[in-house]
């Protein structure tokens, strides 16, 4: 039977990706007590680099939100291959992204909204969380985006 989270993420329409592995010396998460630490998630879609360039270069603001959602579906992957059932989330705690920017891109936060909505539109009020916007002038495979994250759960 399918929980609330499932039910939702059916009624958004969102398939969630496959959880990826590893592309180096870490693991994708490590449970800590009541916390789920999930390491940076890129743009990969089921094996497949997406966003692969700049911000305020190769691509824009929207572009850069849909980046950033990409990310952020990721993360929910990585999550639910860590504990199973979406619903024992209580929190979403913290997201720390980071874009690739050229040297004059200054909305970062902005592209960061594309996770932060994700994760409201998806978790209701426990996805509010505490968030980073960093702008980077490279990030791993070139990729626009990569964002890790803290979870709570039950």
């Amino acid at each position: 039977m399918a929980g609330k989270i499932d039910a939702r993420l059916a009624e958004l329409g969102i398939t969630l990706p496959n959880a990826t592995a590893p592309v180096a010396n870490y693991v994708p998460y490590v449970v800590s007590n009541n916390l789920v630490h999930i390491s940076g998630q890129i743009t990969m879609e089921n094996g497949e680099l997406k966003f692969v360039g700049k911000l305020g270069k190769d691509y824009q603001v929207e572009d850069g939100q849909k980046a950033a959602r990409l990310c952020a579906l990721n993360l929910i992957a990585q999550l639910k291959a860590a504990i199973g059932d979406l619903d024992k989330v209580t929190r979403v705690v913290k997201l720390n992204a980071f874009v690739n920017s050229a040297p004059e891109f200054t909305d970062q936060p902005k592209v960061v909204n594309g996770a932060s909505d994700t994760m409201v539109e998806i978790f209701g009020d426990v996805g509010k969380h505490a968030r980073s916007a960093v702008g980077v002038a490279s990030l791993p495979l070139g990729v626009a985006v990569e964002i890790d994250g803290i979870f709570e759960v039950a």
